[in-house]
């Protein structure tokens, strides 16, 4: 008998993967999400369609007589209301996971975010025991914190949970991470953080969908605990920058950017943003400053050991054939 799962989020990208992963691993599947346009794309899978928000939904219905839940669904932006990020990140997990536990559910497999360890410095090799810092650096970062503690507090043996954090996730219906640089790159002109020092682990999207399916054959062996997920292959993002220039046909003028400045002006930015009306996103912000000033990589020893996960695709070249289409 295959084993029933519900995908919140299943309308995005990471979503989109992860129901064709389930499918392809033999699970019935529910999916979920706000974005009808892909409903046809999930139905087309083999999936059963649920158009719904989680703030709204009959949540008891959702998971009823399910046996996990992927919770992919997320607010996610580096910038925006504390309220709205709380509301959906932290409010409707804690509900949805409750609804799941008085289901019966036997999992629940939460998506989480390297943005908890963000910070104004480089960590590389990070692992499941490393500590974020003190402050997080937006509402985005200290909601998914939040969330994270919940779930992880929840677990039980009759109720395995699992948090997953992907980094930089790479693939078709990427609507976050390459767009943001290849809008960069398109303007011809690149700063130069740091001298280019940073480096990034990039992931592809079918990687981190296999790592999820991973988490819930081995929830046992990861219950109550985190698990880092990346692609293994840190690059350089101005390395990274300059060949998807390349692959665009651009060649582009490189401006070295002091810190100094550029912190002055993401903090102005803030203010003066955060002060209009609706707080529109400014053009700077401090959490996406730190993401591409300095290094983020993991350690994937507790996901190679505990989830026999090994990177099957290199996320720089899907990247790299992905701008390639766009040129």
């Amino acid at each position: 008998m295959s084993r029933k799962a519900l995908v919140t989020g299943a309308t995005g990208g990471l979503g989109l993967a992860l129901v064709r992963a389930l499918i392809d691993a033999g699970y019935a599947v529910t999916a979920t999400g706000r974005s009808a346009p892909n409903r046809k794309r999930l139905e087309d899978m083999g999936a059963t369609v649920v158009i719904a928000d989680l703030l709204t939904a009959d949540l008891a219905a959702l998971v009823k007589e399910g046996d996990v839940v992927f919770h992919a669904a997320a607010l996610s932006s580096p910038w925006g209301r504390e309220a709205d990020f709380r509301r959906i990140n932290v409010d409707a997990t804690a509900a949805l996971m409750e609804a799941a536990a008085q289901a019966g559910c036997e999992a629940f497999v939460f998506v989480s975010s390297p943005s908890v360890h963000s910070a104004f410095r480089d960590q590389t090799g990070l692992t499941e025991e490393s500590e974020p810092p003190a402050r997080a650096l937006n509402a985005y970062a200290r909601t998914k914190r939040e969330a994270e503690r919940r779930v992880l507090n929840a677990d039980r043996p009759s109720f395995r949970t699992v948090v997953v954090r992907p980094r930089a996730l790479i693939g078709p219906d990427d609507r976050v991470l390459l767009p943001r640089i290849l809008g960069l790159v398109r303007r011809g002109v690149l700063p130069v953080l740091r001298n280019g020092a940073a480096r990034i682990d990039l992931t592809d999207v079918r990687d981190a969908a296999r790592a999820l399916v991973l988490a819930d054959i081995h929830r046992h062996a990861v219950g109550g605990q985190a698990v880092n997920i990346s692609g293994g292959r840190p690059v350089g993002i101005l390395d990274f920058s300059l060949r998807l220039s390349a692959a665009l046909g651009i060649e582009p003028r490189l401006v070295p950017m002091p810190m100094s400045v550029m912190r002055g002006a993401a903090r102005a930015f803030e203010t003066i943003y955060a002060a209009l009306p609706g707080q529109p996103e400014p053009p700077l912000t401090s959490y996406t400053l730190a993401t591409l000033a300095y290094s983020q990589t993991f350690d994937l020893t507790f996901a190679r050991t505990r989830l026999g996960y090994e990177p099957r695709h290199d996320a720089v070249e899907t990247a790299l054939a992905l701008a390639r289409g766009m040129a």
